[in-house]
Protein backbone atom coordinates (compact mmCIF):
# COMPACT_ATOMS: atom_id res chain seq x y z
CA UNK A 1 0.00 0.00 0.00
CA UNK A 2 1.18 3.72 -0.59
CA UNK A 3 2.00 6.11 2.27
CA UNK A 4 0.22 9.37 1.77
CA UNK A 5 3.71 10.78 0.57
CA UNK A 6 4.12 8.46 -1.92
CA UNK A 7 0.31 9.07 -2.85
CA UNK A 8 1.15 12.95 -3.43
CA UNK A 9 4.35 11.85 -5.11
CA UNK A 10 2.12 10.00 -7.70
CA UNK A 11 -0.50 12.23 -8.18
CA UNK A 12 2.33 15.05 -8.90
CA UNK A 13 4.08 12.93 -11.53
CA UNK A 14 0.31 12.54 -13.09
CA UNK A 15 -0.27 16.07 -12.63
CA UNK A 16 3.09 16.36 -14.52
CA UNK A 17 2.11 14.47 -17.58
CA UNK A 18 -1.19 16.12 -17.27
CA UNK A 19 0.69 19.47 -18.16
CA UNK A 20 3.14 17.97 -20.78
CA UNK A 21 0.15 16.60 -22.82
CA UNK A 22 -1.58 19.65 -22.51
CA UNK A 23 1.89 22.01 -23.68
CA UNK A 24 1.81 19.95 -26.55
CA UNK A 25 -1.65 19.88 -27.58
CA UNK A 26 -1.17 23.74 -27.16
CA UNK A 27 1.50 24.02 -30.02
CA UNK A 28 4.04 23.81 -27.47
CA UNK A 29 2.94 25.89 -24.77
CA UNK A 30 5.92 27.23 -22.82
CA UNK A 31 4.29 27.63 -19.70
CA UNK A 32 2.72 23.96 -19.88
CA UNK A 33 5.62 22.64 -20.53
CA UNK A 34 7.76 23.79 -17.52
CA UNK A 35 4.79 23.49 -15.37
CA UNK A 36 4.73 19.65 -16.45
CA UNK A 37 8.30 19.12 -16.16
CA UNK A 38 8.85 21.17 -12.17
CA UNK A 39 5.88 19.07 -11.24
CA UNK A 40 6.86 15.88 -12.90
CA UNK A 41 10.40 15.89 -11.27
CA UNK A 42 8.85 16.89 -7.58
CA UNK A 43 6.93 14.20 -8.10
CA UNK A 44 9.41 11.83 -8.45
CA UNK A 45 11.12 13.25 -6.02
CA UNK A 46 8.27 12.84 -3.60
CA UNK A 47 7.97 9.17 -4.73
CA UNK A 48 10.77 7.90 -4.02
CA UNK A 49 12.29 10.17 -1.66
CA UNK A 50 14.67 13.28 -3.08
CA UNK A 51 17.83 11.36 -1.92
CA UNK A 52 17.00 8.02 -4.45
CA UNK A 53 15.99 10.84 -6.95
CA UNK A 54 19.11 12.41 -6.89
CA UNK A 55 21.05 9.12 -6.98
CA UNK A 56 18.88 7.67 -9.71
CA UNK A 57 19.81 10.85 -12.16
CA UNK A 58 23.74 10.63 -11.14
CA UNK A 59 24.26 6.80 -11.86
CA UNK A 60 26.79 6.21 -14.53
CA UNK A 61 24.50 5.04 -16.28
CA UNK A 62 21.84 7.30 -16.53
CA UNK A 63 24.63 10.20 -17.32
CA UNK A 64 23.12 10.22 -20.98
CA UNK A 65 19.51 10.02 -20.15
CA UNK A 66 19.87 12.62 -17.34
CA UNK A 67 22.13 14.95 -19.55
CA UNK A 68 19.35 14.96 -22.23
CA UNK A 69 16.55 14.92 -20.12
CA UNK A 70 17.96 18.10 -17.74
CA UNK A 71 19.16 20.11 -21.26
CA UNK A 72 15.86 19.51 -22.36
CA UNK A 73 13.90 21.02 -19.59
CA UNK A 74 16.24 24.12 -19.54
CA UNK A 75 15.54 24.33 -23.21
CA UNK A 76 12.22 24.72 -22.66
CA UNK A 77 12.74 27.38 -20.13
CA UNK A 78 14.33 29.01 -22.28
CA UNK A 79 12.29 28.96 -25.10
CA UNK A 80 13.46 26.87 -27.11
CA UNK A 81 10.28 24.36 -26.99
CA UNK A 82 9.79 22.27 -29.61
CA UNK A 83 13.80 21.40 -29.28
CA UNK A 84 13.68 20.94 -25.92
CA UNK A 85 10.62 18.80 -25.69
CA UNK A 86 12.60 16.54 -28.28
CA UNK A 87 15.43 16.41 -25.98
CA UNK A 88 13.63 15.58 -22.72
CA UNK A 89 11.60 13.11 -24.46
CA UNK A 90 14.79 11.32 -25.94
CA UNK A 91 16.34 11.35 -22.23
CA UNK A 92 12.66 10.23 -20.74
CA UNK A 93 13.59 7.01 -22.82
CA UNK A 94 17.52 6.53 -22.04
CA UNK A 95 16.04 7.07 -18.29
CA UNK A 96 12.66 5.02 -17.77
CA UNK A 97 12.51 2.56 -20.98
CA UNK A 98 13.52 -0.50 -18.76
CA UNK A 99 10.41 0.06 -16.39
CA UNK A 100 8.39 0.13 -19.17
CA UNK A 101 7.02 -3.30 -19.40
CA UNK A 102 6.35 -3.42 -15.53
CA UNK A 103 3.85 -0.38 -16.13
CA UNK A 104 2.47 -2.48 -18.90
CA UNK A 105 2.10 -5.55 -17.29
CA UNK A 106 0.51 -3.17 -14.53
CA UNK A 107 -1.99 -1.03 -16.32
CA UNK A 108 -2.85 -4.57 -17.80
CA UNK A 109 -4.18 -5.90 -15.03
CA UNK A 110 -6.98 -3.08 -14.61
CA UNK A 111 -9.97 -3.41 -15.97
CA UNK A 112 -10.70 -1.15 -18.44
CA UNK A 113 -7.49 -0.23 -19.78
CA UNK A 114 -6.98 -4.18 -20.25
CA UNK A 115 -10.21 -3.93 -22.68
CA UNK A 116 -8.31 -1.16 -24.63
CA UNK A 117 -4.97 -2.77 -24.71
CA UNK A 118 -6.22 -6.08 -26.04
CA UNK A 119 -7.36 -4.43 -28.99
CA UNK A 120 -5.75 -5.54 -32.22
CA UNK A 121 -4.23 -2.13 -32.74
CA UNK A 122 -2.00 -1.75 -29.43
CA UNK A 123 -1.90 -5.93 -28.33
CA UNK A 124 0.65 -6.74 -31.15
CA UNK A 125 3.20 -3.57 -30.05
CA UNK A 126 2.56 -4.17 -26.15
CA UNK A 127 3.17 -7.72 -26.79
CA UNK A 128 6.74 -7.06 -28.05
CA UNK A 129 7.28 -5.06 -24.99
CA UNK A 130 5.88 -6.90 -22.55
CA UNK A 131 5.18 -10.16 -23.30
CA UNK A 132 1.48 -11.44 -21.88
CA UNK A 133 1.71 -13.59 -18.97
CA UNK A 134 5.29 -12.44 -18.15
CA UNK A 135 3.68 -11.33 -14.55
CA UNK A 136 5.55 -8.51 -12.15
CA UNK A 137 9.36 -8.59 -11.47
CA UNK A 138 9.67 -9.77 -7.74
Amino acid sequence: MLDDRRKIGVGLTGLGFLFLMLGVLFFFDRGLLAMGNILFLSGVATTIGPAAAFRFFIRPKNYKGSAFFLGGVVLVVWGWTFLGFALEMWGFWLLFSAFFPTVLSFLRRMPFLKKVLDLPAFKAVINKVAPAGGGLPV
